[in-house]
């Protein structure tokens, strides 16, 4: 087998029809500083497609949304009539609303107790399934898809007929056990039942996603660490907060943060409840409110405010995620 080495080449033959072999000068070496460019230049260049997309998808309908919200903007503007700059008097307007106070408060409240509800439930049924057999993890594990794969529209239909104040189940079942009469009890004409019933669907929808996230992290948790947890005597509880939980912070933190933000924009299920029966002055939340101060009173430049406001909450509380996962990845 013959080589050829690439710092040779074979000269032309002499006078007597010998071929001599001549070294070949090695080409210079690149610049360190040019490898460190292009190492550099690669993930942008990679994101540019990603980047283009989301600015045409995303980056300019919030360009004019924000556009909207400094203009006067009613149901002229949107046959074609040339929308008037009003600066911040829409701002000023929204922030000076009682009315709105009243609803972010409503919202952040409500947003609040479905986070809570739904991270519990779903971390409990995440450690249900790591204690079960095949059979019942399948089980389990296809109703939690049902649940999470149903539409909203579709689950509060569903659940509207069991709350239903004439032939609901739920009021069939708590009068049997209780041995009071609700037949024509109403879940949807108290605020409080209201968002008790909205809690509920909500809730139903959102654990298959946290128990699943949760689930798919405790599997990656090391069996050693824990059994050398148990050897030192910690009980269940002792070993999720102090083995598990760290383990499973970013996790945690990240499955927090989008509970947040859905719950704060919920729209479909809030909106559904209150064509069913609700009082919609006492159980709108933002993005009801967005909606009917928009297309419902034709006020597009308060809407828009309301948005532009809605859209810097949300920003705030990414910005707080990126800057603990910053904080755990510098750890």
């Amino acid at each position: 087998m013959s080589t050829h080495s690439p710092a040779l080449e074979v000269a032309p033959g002499g006078a007597d029809g010998s071929r001599q072999v001549a070294p070949v000068p090695p080409e210079p070496p690149r610049p360190v500083h040019r490898r460190r460019r292009s190492a550099r230049m690669a993930p942008m260049v990679l994101l540019i497609p990603a980047s283009l997309v989301l600015i045409v998808v995303i980056g300019y309908p919030l360009l004019q949304l924000v556009i909207m919200s400094f203009q006067e903007f009613g149901r002229e503007q949107v046959f074609g009539k040339p929308a008037p700059f009003v600066g911040l008097d829409n701002y000023v307007r929204v922030l000076t609303d009682s009315q709105f106070w009243a609803v972010l408060g409503r919202s952040v409240a409500f947003a609040a107790v479905n986070v809570v509800v739904t991270m519990l439930i779903g971390t409990l049924i995440a450690l249900l399934l790591t204690r079960l057999n095949k059979g019942f993890k399948l089980l389990v594990s296809v109703g939690l898809l049902l649940a999470w794969a149903m539409p909203a529209l579709t689950a509060v239909i569903v659940w509207g007929w069991m709350f239903d104040t004439q032939y609901g189940v739920v009021n069939y079942v708590l009068g049997m056990i209780t041995g009071q009469d609700l037949h024509g009890n109403s879940w949807l004409s108290n605020p409080l039942s209201f968002f008790l019933v909205a809690t509920i669907i909500i809730t139903w929808q959102s654990v298959p996603f946290v128990a699943f996230t949760i689930y798919a992290g405790l599997t990656q948790v090391p069996d050693e660490v824990l059994e050398a947890a148990q050897l030192d005597g910690a009980n269940g509880p002792k070993r999720f907060f102090l083995v598990t939980f760290p383990y499973l912070r970013s996790i945690f933190l990240v499955v927090t943060v989008l509970q947040v933000i859905w719950d704060l924009r919920v729209f479909t299920q809030i909106y559904a409840l209150q064509g069913i029966g609700g009082i919609r002055e006492q159980t709108s939340t933002l993005g009801v409110y967005i909606y009917q101060t928009s297309l419902g009173t034709g006020d597009y430049g308060a809407g828009g405010a309301i948005a532009v406001i809605m859209v810097v909450i949300m920003m705030a509380i990414s910005l707080y995620y990126v800057r603990q996962s910053i904080k755990d990845e510098e750890l």
